[in-house]
């Protein structure tokens, strides 16, 4: 059982790296380029599930104090559904125009 949760710790941290370059620099993962309409709420969000998932590992392996089952079913969901909350959001929230590109010409 302690591989399985050992590899769900590295995917996750593999997805927090993901969301900190993506907020950073805008870069997307390439499988999702072409559904993300805005980087930064998909940065947001890879950052909260990835966050959900190492914190659950934790837990399992006595790294952090341990609290009652329902903090860590409750906190770690609420997080893990926040994140792809906001996911979804990215991919499906229309582009938002910048006003550089905005026809100001009156017609």
């Amino acid at each position: 059982m302690e591989w399985i949760v050992g590899t769900g710790a590295f995917l996750g941290l593999l997805v927090i790296a993901s969301g900190i370059a993506t907020l950073r620099t805008g870069w997307v993962v390439p499988t999702a380029r072409r559904h993300v309409t805005r980087p930064q709420l998909h940065g947001l969000g890879a950052l909260l599930t990835g966050t959900s998932v190492v914190l659950q590992s934790l837990f399992y392996f006595r790294i952090l104090p341990s609290v009652s089952w329902e903090a860590r079913f409750f906190g770690g969901n609420a997080l893990l559904f926040a994140g792809l909350l906001l996911i979804a959001f990215s991919q499906l929230l229309p582009l938002r125009r910048s006003r550089d590109h905005i026809d100001r010409s009156g017609v």
